[in-house]
């Protein structure tokens, strides 16, 4: 009961958030109050889910949380047609496939037991001691003991590669520049005429696909001090780093990640390693380097998680990593940068 109300509440907010953003769509690009930022912005203090479907634009529902293989396996999930996704639509033929990755039974620190297992009792919802537990999204509901993904179904259940029930905390720092031609003059695009802005971009080496470097938030810390470690780790390679290289790097990230920046997005990432029982979710933050000398001082090098590493001319042609285009379109939204030679792109859609 407490779940079927639970739902209905939701379907009654999602409902307030669709007519709120048909209205702001109707008004055009102008400032409106915005999620944590003063700067204009057509959406984004209604702080939406973000989808995106096979061509990286974005839908209604999630569509990388429905993809097959499972990431790092041969298992095929349940095929969830667009119109059966959402968990209010009735579908009791819904038969799930249930796969948990060998790494994240096995118990290392950063993954939760099993729901079966005696002495784990979990408090969703809420933080629980060091892990959060919290949504960026708000409440979701739990059935049989098991949260349940609130962009709804995958086709699977279980936690798949990740390692917390529930949402599973990450943090993405965009590192962004001007584009500069040999005299230092920043280089503009011929047809939109708006200065083109660049981004430090790591290729994956789990998948292969290019993304904003980033990682998950250690029980505990500080989502600003997970942005600085991730781009330590992933661009600098300052793992590998002698102590004092590492202290050079440190004090030259204290000065980058102590500039202006901005959060743009916090919540749900559509993610293909989402089931139905644990999901990504992110804190997007855009630091920009203005004179580019703070960041001329750092060498780039792939490190950890990340294949390759380079700058990367921000355009709405950038295919990258689960919902990071996105992003990438509301930093150059918000710096009024270059993103596509189309006469009048509008806002970003909803």
């Amino acid at each position: 009961m407490a779940g079927r109300v639970l739902g209905k509440a939701l379907v009654t907010v999602s409902l307030s958030v669709a007519l709120a953003s048909v209205s702001v769509r109707s008004l055009g690009c102008r400032s409106i109050p915005a999620y944590r930022n003063s700067f204009s912005s057509c959406w984004f203090h209604l702080n939406p889910i973000i989808m995106s479907d096979s061509n990286g634009a974005k839908g209604k529902s999630h569509y990388k949380a429905r993809t097959s293989p499972y990431p790092g396996s041969k298992v095929e999930r349940s095929q969830v047609p667009n119109e059966k996704v959402d968990w209010l639509v009735e579908w009791q033929e819904y038969n799930p496939v249930e796969y948990t990755a060998v790494s994240v039974l096995a118990g290392p620190t950063w993954a939760d037991p099993q729901i079966s297992e005696s002495n784990f009792s979990p408090k969703f919802n809420e933080k629980d001691g060091h892990v959060q537990r919290k949504s960026q999204n708000g409440l979701y509901e739990i059935e049989n003991g098991r949260p349940r993904n609130p962009a709804g179904r995958t086709g699977l259940v279980g936690r798949g590669l990740l390692g917390r029930w529930g949402p599973n905390h990450a943090a993405d720092p965009i590192i962004t520049r001007w584009k500069r031609d040999s005299s230092g003059n920043k280089i503009t695009n011929p047809v939109s005429g708006k200065n083109i802005l660049q981004f430090v971009a790591i290729k994956r080496k789990d998948c292969g696909e290019w993304a904003i470097p980033g990682g998950m938030v250690e029980p505990g810390e500080k989502i600003s001090a997970t942005l600085k470690r991730e781009f330590g780790e992933e661009a600098l390679n300052s793992l590998q780093k002698s102590n004092a290289e590492k202290r050079k790097i440190e004090e030259q990230l204290h000065q980058l990640f102590s500039q202006e920046h901005l959060v743009i997005y916090k919540g749900y990432v559509d993610d293909p390693r989402n089931t139905d029982n644990a999901w990504m979710e992110t804190e997007a933050v855009n630091y920009h380097d203005e004179t580019g000398e703070i960041m001329d001082n750092l060498t780039l090098e792939a490190g950890d998680d990340a294949g390759k590493v380079k700058w990367v001319d921000i355009s709405n042609k950038l295919k990258l990593y689960a919902s990071h285009s996105q992003f990438i379109k509301l930093v150059a939204e918000k710096r009024d940068a270059h993103w596509s030679e189309d006469s009048d792109p509008g806002c970003p859609g909803l």
